[in-house]
């Protein structure tokens, strides 16, 4: 069986909140990559529900972060359609990503930001 690992760094300041976060993946080589904010859904067997995780850095645009929910919730959709094969769930997800951002393009967020 092949085993592959993911590793989380975060740098905290006096306050523990996040200035820095890094990751690095056995399958990604070994480069070390950086990212403002990460998103971990855990689905707990022994509890029969999900742990979370959400960070991001000080320097994540405001603006940035509510793209990334909607990306989250985009590829949420793209995990719901490969796991269940559940095309009406998938969809009114996607339908709620393409609403977002509307409602960001109305609020003068029109720019994408590089996430």
């Amino acid at each position: 069986m092949k085993k592959s690992e993911i590793r989380f760094s975060i740098a905290l300041d006096d306050q523990k909140v996040p200035e820095a976060i890094s990751w690095q993946a056995t399958d990604a080589g070994q480069d070390i990559h950086f990212a403002k904010a990460i998103n971990i859904s855990i689905w707990d067997r022994n509890a029969d529900g999900t742990m979370k995780i959400d960070l991001w850095t000080k320097d994540m645009p405001t603006d940035a972060m509510k793209y990334f929910v909607v990306d989250t919730i985009g590829s949420m959709a793209e995990t719901i359609v490969t796991a269940t094969s559940d095309q009406k769930m998938a969809a009114k997800m996607r339908a709620l990503c393409q609403e977002l951002t509307d409602y960001l393009e109305e609020q003068g967020q029109d720019d994408r930001p590089n996430l």
